[in-house]
């Protein structure tokens, strides 16, 4: 970040606000909080992320979740591409608190993202505002909460809607399997496979062989994007930057994941080797670098709580499928160090329960900022730990 940048900080924050200031000495002051058992986190989580739906409940975001509160804006709008991969972890997370009403705000996020749907199968980029496009990686996450919606909430429209959005990312495919058009910032991005991911399971729940031939030359091409060390390359939101381990995560779990649904050995084995690499990186307190270099050197000062967050979950999916069961050491750290970082005030402050971008909260990941899916990768993480806890 420039030096002019760094000074107009104050300004583009507020760092001045009363409310402002107390977040930041939260984070100074006692950067630990106190540890509980999973449920209790899970809980303040998803309770979090219910007023973040709530608080977007208006004729144009109705069913959506706010994409999060910032310094800079507060509350923001519903964000289609979140609030569509959210829908999974409420369901989850409905069976496991025995919360119930927490399977009707996963309808209405459904109910939200049908309406909006393009007649291209597409889905809008950004917040959905009508200058929005759309997005690879946006429409796959979408897919994820309309796949989710057919298998658990037995809506047939949602796989239908899936299906067309499937054929949509096939329009804008290269030969090679490459997404280069319908791209954030217009460059390519190997963490597409997390929307490849989604690909791959509709494509193999409707019967659809083009969908499943699509996703499969995706994580063909992907894997020529990797290191012998596991590294990804094109796999940041900018050409040249280092990627956050956000988007390393992303394109670990689309591997993986194709991987276990195709029972294709090269593609864990890939997925395993960037995950090992991020495990041997891990700090004693629980935490990994907010970005790394080809070589998993790092110069962020700050955590990537999401990416944190979304690495557990790697490990625990590796943990699961019995590929890696040495990992859960490194799971109950992640954990530990994520809890530590999660406000649970019981007065709906607008962090109590949240999860920032980053620790400290001005780090470079979603700077003054709790995204939604930030809160949602955490309880993502709590619920795979519990479930296979609970089910070894």
């Amino acid at each position: 970040m420039s030096l002019t940048k760094y000074l107009g900080l104050p300004f583009r924050y507020k760092i001045w606000n009363p409310l402002h200031i107390q977040l930041i000495l939260s984070d100074l002051i006692k950067p630990n909080q106190a540890i509980h058992d999973h449920d209790t986190h899970l809980k303040a989580a998803i309770n979090w992320l219910c007023r973040a739906q709530d608080i977007r409940d208006n004729e144009r975001d109705n069913g959506g979740v706010s994409a999060g509160w910032s310094f800079e804006d507060n509350w923001l709008p519903s964000y289609p591409e979140t609030s569509g991969y959210i829908v999974e972890t409420f369901v989850a997370a409905a069976e496991l608190l025995e919360q119930q009403e927490l399977l009707e705000r996963a309808n209405r996020i459904l109910d939200w993202e049908l309406s909006i749907q393009n007649q291209d199968g597409s889905f809008p980029g950004h917040f959905g505002e009508a200058s929005s496009k759309p997005v690879i990686f946006n429409t796959g996450q979408i897919m994820h909460g309309m796949n989710c919606g057919y298998q658990q909430l037995a809506r047939r429209e949602c796989l239908e809607s899936a299906v067309n959005a499937g054929k949509w990312l096939i329009t804008q495919q290269d030969e090679d399997g490459c997404w280069r058009r319908s791209t954030h910032n217009g460059i390519i991005h190997t963490y597409n496979t997390r929307a490849t991911w989604a690909l791959l399971q509709t494509g193999l729940l409707a019967k659809e062989q083009a969908l499943i031939d699509a996703a499969t030359k995706n994580i063909d091409w992907a894997l020529t994007q990797q290191l012998d060390n596991g590294w990804f390359d094109n796999n940041a939101f900018t050409t040249g930057a280092e990627p956050f381990t956000h988007t390393i995560a992303y394109a670990i779990r689309g591997i993986l994941e194709c991987g276990l649904l195709l029972n294709k050995h090269e593609y864990i084995e890939s997925a395993a080797k960037a995950a090992k690499a991020l495990a041997s990186l891990q700090k004693a307190d629980g935490s990994i670098a907010g970005t790394y270099t080809q070589n998993w050197e790092t110069s962020a000062y700050y955590v990537c709580l999401t990416g944190l967050a979304q690495t557990s979950i790697i490990w625990s999916r590796l943990v699961q499928t019995g590929n890696s069961p040495e990992l859960q050491e490194n799971i109950d750290k992640a954990l530990s160090y994520l809890k530590q970082k999660q406000h649970i005030n019981n007065n709906g402050s607008v962090n109590d329960g949240a999860i920032a971008g980053s620790f400290p909260l001005w780090g470079r990941y979603s700077m003054f900022e709790y995204p939604n899916w930030a809160a949602k990768f955490f309880a993502d993480a709590l619920l795979a730990d519990k479930i296979h806890k609970d089910n070894p």
